[in-house]
């Protein structure tokens, strides 16, 4: 079974104001395939083999029954960013900062905002999706956390792994590698130049929660599982790999289906007093894909499949 969701997003994200993506039925339940637009059909293909692996295979075993995780700020006032963390219940926020068409005093203001509404004891990290310079994000970066009162760290302020690897024996804040992983050819040269302090995992993709427990084990470093800004369904498979972690300490960034107008589930995915569960999530019944952006998921998702060589037919009966 195929469906396809779409949503409006509460505050634009990641430069979107809208989400979608398709949701795989199989015999072990459903599985979210939600590549951005801006993938290739190529850079698709994890995204495909871990909805696959949710849709045919039972989630690995669980070590823990709930995961913590962050509230996630987008970049918005400082007033928005307040309310968004005091009403989260997390004790934990993640802060987008360096959005195209801001200032670092934006960034500043809405980090102060965040540390108001956490209080002294709660953890403050910022993510600036790779768009500083070198000499920006070290100028950034001490400012920030003076604002935070202490950053826990800051998630891929630079693009290439060189320029993080820099970047970390230049200040002081730890640092987190999310797309020098989940982007990169080679996703262990971020250990082998000690490019981060951290790893940020998204299970879509890098292929699946098996894959990621492997990576996990390969780089050894401490872990932060992070969303794609996927409906319930694909959360819940971000929670199984939180939850299959060994050791994990640090909160998990899954608290996003927050940022959806309308969820793909009926019972959407929120965090209660700062834990997601573990488990399964089934959507809400749905019409059969019609309509232009139906038949435009639908193509990328045959397409795809093509290229991983998986008959979706066969493999989802």
């Amino acid at each position: 079974m195929i469906r396809v969701y779409s949503t409006p997003l509460r505050a634009r994200f990641r430069g979107l104001t809208s989400r979608d993506g398709v949701l795989l039925r199989g015999p072990a339940g459903w599985g979210e395939f939600s590549p951005f637009w801006d993938y290739d059909d190529a850079e698709c293909v994890p995204w495909l083999r871990g909805a696959v692996e949710a849709a045919t295979l039972p989630f690995p075993d669980a070590l823990r029954d709930r995961v913590a995780v962050n509230a996630t700020v987008p970049a918005v006032d400082p007033a928005t960013a307040h309310r968004i963390v005091a009403t989260s219940g997390c004790s934990t926020a993640k802060v987008k900062v360096a959005q195209a068409g801001q200032t670092l005093t934006d960034d500043l203001d809405r980090v102060a905002a965040v540390r108001d509404a956490l209080g002294p004891a709660g953890a403050i990290r910022v993510d600036a999706n790779a768009a500083w310079s070198l000499p920006q994000a070290a100028d950034a970066l001490p400012r920030l956390d003076r604002a935070a009162g202490g950053l826990q760290y800051a998630e891929q302020p630079v693009a290439s792994v060189a320029d993080l690897a820099r970047l970390r024996r230049t200040v002081t804040v730890p640092l987190a590698a999310d797309e020098s992983i989940r982007r990169a050819a080679d996703p262990l040269e971020v250990k082998r130049r000690q490019a981060a302090d951290i790893v940020v995992l998204k299970v879509q993709p890098l292929g699946g929660v098996r894959a990621c427990l492997e990576l996990a084990a390969a780089i050894d470093l401490p872990v932060v599982v992070s969303s794609a800004l996927e409906s319930s369904v694909g959360i819940a498979q971000g929670v199984a790999l939180a939850a299959a972690l060994p050791g994990i300490e640090l909160a998990s960034g899954l608290a996003t289906v927050r940022l959806f107008e309308r969820d793909a589930a009926p019972r959407p995915l929120l965090p209660v007093d700062g834990f997601l569960p573990v488990g399964r999530v089934e959507p809400r019944p749905m019409e059969p894909p019609r309509g232009e952006p139906a038949a435009a998921w639908l193509g990328r998702l045959d397409r795809v499949a093509a290229l991983a060589g998986l008959d979706l037919t066969e493999v989802l009966a």
